[in-house]
């Protein structure tokens, strides 16, 4: 009787000293490649030709790497917030505000100033499931909020500094504040409602300058610090914030 075998898309490993590990096949993977993200942990992503075994075999060969990495991620997540009925939490524009009800369901209703999340009178808000959920209503809010600011707030720039672009998107992209397409669109992330003014209005401010070039060059810089003063020195302030924590 012929043997037939199917390849695992996935699996999770526990290997000492480093803890739970994400093996996980990627078709877009050249390479057997290892990331440690917050809130993600550490993942690695292998070809479609390369085997699971030796994945496995690079991470004990990186463990100093990865439990370098690791102390980094874990101080990262210690700045997540965690929510409770006596959290005073504000976006830009609306109050956080934990009820309880009695039912099953958790929902979330955004209006008047408010960020009303609603879940069972029998959990606890520090449960997982509810976190993940008032995580989800803040994103939501931050998401409406940016889709009334942000495309004002680059109008008024173009306005003011004569550039010219396409249309601005709003995304929940996981890496990028912002970028510019070949065609002069402008893509911007929700989070950036979580920013100071001042980084806020630099992100928007870098990504018009795209519209005129398209490179990090000299010539870009030189045009970014023309509108905005100092770029470089808000550059580096931006890499202090991450998108996924908050």
């Amino acid at each position: 009787m012929p043997t037939t075998f199917l390849k695992l898309s996935s699996v999770n490993v526990h290997i000492d000293g480093i803890g739970k590990v994400l093996i996980e096949r990627s078709d877009k993977a050249k390479r057997i490649s290892i990331s440690v993200r917050p809130l993600k942990g550490i993942r690695v992503a292998v070809p479609p030709h390369i085997s699971f075994d030796k994945a496995e075999q690079l991470i004990y060969t990186k463990a100093d790497w990865i439990k370098e990495h690791q102390s980094r991620m874990q101080q990262q997540e210690s700045k997540v917030t965690t929510y409770d009925p006596d959290t005073e939490f504000k976006t830009r524009f609306h109050t956080l505000r934990l009820l309880t009800h009695a039912q099953y369901n958790m929902r979330c209703v955004i209006e008047d100033g408010y960020i009303n999340v609603f879940y069972p009178a029998f959990k606890d808000a520090s449960e997982p499931e509810v976190q993940k959920f008032i995580r989800k209503s803040i994103e939501e809010t931050y998401r409406k909020e940016a889709k009334e600011y942000l495309p004002q707030r680059v109008a008024f720039f173009a306005e003011r500094f004569g550039f010219e672009y396409q249309t601005v998107f709003i995304k929940n992209a996981k890496s990028r504040w912002g970028s510019c397409s070949h065609t002069n669109n402008i893509n911007l992330n929700l989070h950036l409602m979580r920013l100071p003014d001042a980084l806020c209005d630099y992100v928007i401010l870098h990504e018009l300058a795209h519209t005129v070039e398209k490179n990090h060059g000299p010539r870009f810089w030189k045009l970014l610090d023309k509108v905005c003063g100092n770029s470089k020195a808000l550059d580096k302030k931006l890499k202090d914030y991450r998108i996924s924590i908050f």
